[in-house]
């Protein structure tokens, strides 16, 4: 329905792509979708969240920093955002509830074993970072079949949140950050903090990097370019960003709202172009 809108709400969030995503993924069906961008600072976006849905508006997609606080404002989640305790997207119900999901794990996992060929099982990972990007994509790991997961974050109680919350002690371990130059290599590791989006650096030691390790940022872009750069230097067979989980978690929003799944691929390579 073209008297519905869309937005994705952030801060910063002047350079999203969404809403070239979703446009893209509208002409396939034939759907004029009105998706803009909202910008709210931390304190204004509840209200911010709760006028735009008074007005016409029907789903939003969320980033950061407002993952945790978009699932504190919904009336009902699915379970991959109760488990995370965050949530990307926010639905509008019919009866006026909002509905929050997190698409995060399913997306990155889809990126790395359809688009790329990854088979996740077997694999140590390195998991950087416990917020809200680490927190949904720790579960989706692990169920695609990831031997152990090592959670490390700069300040250690979040790290141990996460891991008591996923309750698999035999899989799921955290270390210290100061530590990682000396716990060993990993054949993925994930880099899931806020860093270069931020414009900070990681300084991470490349020891960490095994043999025919895939090194993959949550972010994409710019934001991605030091840890990318960083992973090539220290001889990771492969290195990604996180622009194919966008585009495949997008998808997941859009067929939620719209009843209709976009083709991912055509959308991904007019990005990449």
């Amino acid at each position: 329905m073209t008297d519905r809108r869309y937005a994705v709400f952030g801060h910063p969030i002047g350079h999203s792509l969404s809403p070239r995503i979703h446009e893209a993924f509208g002409r396939q069906f034939g759907l004029a979708v009105d998706y803009r961008t909202i910008d709210a600072a931390p304190a204004d976006f509840p209200e911010a969240v709760h006028a735009f849905f008074a007005d016409r508006g029907h789903g939003a997609n969320v980033t950061l920093p407002h993952k945790a606080a978009a699932l504190a404002l919904a009336d009902t989640a699915s379970e991959a955002a109760h488990r995370a305790g965050t949530a990307n997207v926010l639905t509008r119900l019919e009866d006026g509830r909002l509905a929050a999901h997190n698409t995060d794990g399913a997306g990155l996992v889809r990126d790395l074993v359809d688009r790329h060929r990854v088979d996740l099982r077997g694999h140590d990972a390195l998991l950087l970072g416990a917020g809200g990007a680490a927190r949904g994509v720790a579960w989706s790991l692990l169920d695609a079949g990831v031997q152990s997961l090592t959670i490390v974050n700069r300040s250690s109680a979040p790290a141990d949140a996460l891991a008591d919350a996923i309750g698999e002690p035999a899989r799921v371990h955290t270390r210290y950050w100061e530590d990682l130059a000396d716990i060993g290599s990993y054949n993925l590791i994930l880099n899931a903090t806020s860093a270069g989006v931020l414009g900070k650096s990681l300084e991470l030691p490349t020891a960490l990097v095994g043999a025919r390790a895939l090194c993959y940022d949550l972010s994409y872009g710019t934001a991605a370019i030091a840890f990318l750069a960083w992973a090539k230097s220290a001889g990771a067979l492969f290195a990604f960003d996180g622009l194919g989980m966008l585009v495949e978690t997008a998808a997941d929003a859009f067929e939620l709202w719209h009843g209709h799944r976009p083709d991912t691929d055509p959308v991904y390579a007019m990005l990449r172009g």
